[in-house]
């Protein structure tokens, strides 16, 4: 159990905001880069994998993708950009659906990394440092 000085030293403490944007980031990262396809410089993540699951596997990647946006919308994002999130998960969705093709959509679209970075600069905040292997 910390202790409460050791909270005080911890900047995500002070900053909730820079907290949950930072876990965000890191679901974003698992969701749609974190492996490398050997012998290519590409990166797929859960996302990707799970949509080669015939039916279920798009079904399951969407639910870290609207729990990113539900997120979003706590953050106090605005109904425009929240529009904006939904369009992404919804390509990323409806696209993914389409054997092979939506696969290959899926490895190059990540569209948990780029709404997280739509919030990111809606909150006005820096990228945190990349997660290793990146």
């Amino acid at each position: 159990m910390r202790s409460t000085s050791s909270r005080a030293a911890d900047p995500r403490a002070a900053d909730p905001q820079a907290g949950e944007l930072e876990r965000l980031e890191r679901l974003a990262h698992r969701m749609d880069s974190a492996f490398r396809i050997p012998g290519t410089g590409f990166r797929v993540g859960w996302d990707g994998i799970l949509g080669l699951i015939p039916g279920i596997g798009d079904a399951a990647a969407l639910a870290p993708a609207l729990y990113i946006l539900w997120r979003a919308q706590k953050l106090g994002a605005p109904p425009v950009l929240l529009g904006r999130m939904a369009a992404w998960v919804a390509a990323d969705t409806a696209v993914g659906a389409v054997p092979v093709i939506g696969d290959i959509f899926d490895i190059g679209l990540k569209a948990n990394r780029r709404n997280v970075a739509l919030l990111r600069d809606h909150l006005g905040r820096s990228p945190a440092s990349p997660p290793p292997g990146r």
